[in-house]
């Protein structure tokens, strides 16, 4: 959430770079501000009252002590009323500052001056594009027929257990699965993240705070009863984990890296583009958060950055970077790198992992802070990315390591894998 301060510094910038994001903040900015101003009136008038009764209040004290208690009553009244006042004041105030919030909370994150407008996905920029794309000896299979052939992933199955989207891996499959997931989070740890295994509900507040709601309410799975949510990705209760914190500057940046399963409903997906691994309710990912100095986090950005992308060449998977358009940025970010690997029998590009700088967005809601060399409290920054997303990195190896009757295992997964292939 953007504080106030944000919005009243530069505010005519403020609106013409949410319009890159197609967000038109014009009439919700000039609604906070006129609120604001009428809370300043109301605050003023409610510390004159409050002043006024303090005097008052001596008044009646040195009345007594002189025994002019008819006067000292008279003055009582006047008490009476300046509390009846102040409480309606205070009511006023309350309402007026639910007001800002509510609209607050309506605005997206400014996004960074290096972001393009665009329209769509389509306008996205790409940046650098890496990796062989080699066409596979044969028959190109899609990764879904590949797996049903080699009986490592059972789509029918996971659909009669659950529903189309959860599907169920075996054999070599989930074997596969648990390899990248530690080559993962041994690689994390290697780098700095020190490894966590949160929960995978969530409350409200938690929610909320790393801004999934109210911007993705309808795509979370509510557990009605208790009121918590399933975890869309690992970045809701790892970043929460510094939920109202003032942390210590010479612990920055901090650094975690967490395993999940995440759960998504993909409300309104359809089409050629969610069969298989390509769209899911279920996945395993695993995510790195950073907490950094407001200085820094930009440098932090490209710092995993060029973490994520060490991870994709050394599984030797084609690949390519891209830096969002305003129109695909997510509401919180105000920058996102995305990275796509090649699947060769579908012949496109899959996203696999992205990895955002929410600047003081999140902080904000979640009363994140550190205290500067002159104790002042400061909102830190909050980076996070998917590293990595394994369901369609599973879908490329299968697809882009495929030889005439098996599946070649990437080198660096096989002390994890234990084996070297996946027979067809």
């Amino acid at each position: 959430m953007l504080t106030l301060k944000q919005i009243k510094e530069n505010t005519e910038q403020k609106i013409e770079l949410l319009k890159i994001k197609g967000f038109e903040a014009k009439d919700k900015i000039e609604q906070i501000i006129e609120f604001d101003e009428k809370r300043k009136s109301i605050q003023q008038q409610l510390d004159e009252t409050l002043a006024q009764s303090n005097i008052i209040a001596k008044e009646i004290g040195i009345l007594f002590k002189n025994k002019q208690i008819v006067e000292a009553n008279e003055k009582k009244k006047e008490t009476i009323l300046l509390k009846e006042q102040s409480k309606n004041l205070g009511n006023e105030l309350q309402e007026i500052q639910k007001n800002i919030n509510e609209l607050l909370v309506e605005i997206p994150n400014i996004p960074h001056e290096s972001v393009q407008a665009g329209k769509n996905e389509d306008d996205n920029e790409i940046l650098k594009q890496s990796g062989e794309i080699v066409e596979p000896q044969g028959k190109a299979l899609p990764h879904w027929d590949i797996a049903v052939k080699s009986d490592i992933i059972d789509f029918e199955t996971g659909n009669k257990i659950t529903a189309a989207g959860f599907p169920l891996y075996k054999g070599k499959g989930a074997k596969l699965q648990r390899a990248l997931i530690s080559f993962f989070l041994d690689n994390a740890s290697e780098n700095g993240y020190l490894e966590v295994q949160p929960p995978l509900m969530v409350n409200k507040n938690s929610a909320y705070a790393t801004g999934q709601l109210p911007d993705k309410d309808g795509q979370m799975y509510h557990v009605q009863d208790d009121d918590f949510f399933l975890i869309p990705t690992a970045e809701v209760p790892l970043t929460n984990i510094y939920y109202d914190t003032i942390v210590k500057e010479n612990e920055l940046p901090i650094k975690i890296a967490g395993y999940t399963p995440c759960f998504r409903r993909e409300a309104g997906s359809y089409g050629k583009n969610v069969r298989g691994l390509n769209r899911l309710h279920q996945f395993d990912k695993v995510e790195i958060i950073q907490i950094q100095h407001p200085d820094k986090s930009y440098d932090t950005l490209e710092e995993m950055k060029n973490y994520i992308e060490s991870l994709i060449v050394k599984l030797g998977l084609p690949y390519r970077i891209l830096r969002l358009c305003g129109k695909d940025l997510s509401f919180t970010s105000a920058l996102t790198y995305d990275f796509e690997v090649w699947s060769s029998a579908q012949k496109r590009w899959l996203e696999v992992s992205s990895v955002s700088n929410f600047l003081s967005f999140q902080a904000n809601r979640m009363k994140l802070r550190f205290k500067d060399e002159n104790k002042k409290s400061t909102l830190l920054h909050t980076l996070n990315g998917s590293a990595l997303a394994l369901p369609r990195i599973v879908a490329a190896i299968l697809e882009n390591y495929q030889k005439e009757d098996y599946i070649e295992v990437p080198e660096v997964l096989i002390p994890y894998s234990r084996f070297d292939k996946i027979e067809l």
